[in-house]
Order: structure tokens, then sequence, then C-alpha cells
């Protein structure tokens, strides 16, 4: 094979790839990092989101990095949303992270694995404007082990 055809190739390849990256569906998406792998029951996660659609509905998603170390096959959490109006709504979610026989869920190589949970879908925002979400973990642990980081993933529906 000669150079100029191995230079080609790789270009198709790397254009390949640009194009079926690309995330025209996201709106937001924004991870937190926790620190030293342990969220304090007091350390809230704050995202906040600027919301132009009003009309298309949107799902939500929550990006969890855990360790195999952590303790439970599950997590707590509380997640408070507020619209730009002043409503604010609370919710307690659960992420199942592995199955009764301890098997995790989730992608990733060796001892990190990435979760991404629905939260919500099929959400229509009823008023654009910037929303503020925040998340705690729920799980009875001062200082909850092995949790890399947080996030939230809001991305429309067509």
């Amino acid at each position: 094979m000669n150079k100029s055809r191995i230079r080609n190739s790789i270009l198709i390849v790397a254009l390949l790839i640009i194009i079926f990256s690309c995330d025209s569906n996201r709106v937001f998406e924004q991870n937190i990092e926790i620190p030293d792998s342990y969220w304090n029951r007091d350390s809230v996660m704050y995202f906040s989101v600027d919301i132009t659609d009003t009309l298309l509905p949107h799902s939500i998603f929550i990006n969890l990095r855990h360790e195999s170390k952590y303790p439970k096959r599950n997590l707590y959490l509380f997640i408070n949303t507020y619209a730009p109006s002043g409503f604010a709504i609370r919710d307690t979610f659960e992420i199942i992270l592995a199955n009764e026989k301890g098997r995790w869920y989730g992608v990733g190589l060796g001892s990190v694995k990435d979760v991404q949970t629905a939260f919500k879908r099929n959400v229509r925002f009823p008023v654009s404007g910037t929303y503020r979400f925040e998340i705690e973990q729920a799980m009875r642990y001062d200082k909850l082990p092995n949790i890399r980081s947080i996030g939230l993933r809001i991305e429309t529906i067509e």
C-alpha cells in the first residue's frame, strides 16, 4: 500500500469518527468530579441549565462514575429542580448499579464503571430560562466511598 492511500484511509476514518460522534440532541451535559472519591452527605452538586426550547420533549439523565469497590448495588439520590418561575420539585431517585449477584452494570475498563440512567423522559419545560438542578447523595453515609463523579445530561427527543 502506498503512502497516499494510507493517508487517505486515515483521513476517511477520522472523518467518520467526527461525523458519528456529533451529538445533535444534547442540550446540556456536565459531570462534576467528587474529591478523593468520597461524596460527603452535605456536598450538593449544582447544575445550571439554560432551556430555550419549550416545545420539544426532553429526556434527563444522571451520569455516574463509580469504582467497583462501591459497597452497595444501588445509589439513592435527592434531586431538586428549580424552574425560572421559582417552582421547585424534590425527587428521590434510585440508580441500580449491580444485579443480585453483584455484577456491575455500566461500561468501563478495570475497576471504574460509567452508568447513565434516565431520570425523567418526555419532559416539556414550561418556560424558557435557567433551570437549576441540585443532586445530593441519600445513602445515609456521612462520606459515601468510591463515587468518582456525578453528572447531568439533558437532550431533546425528536
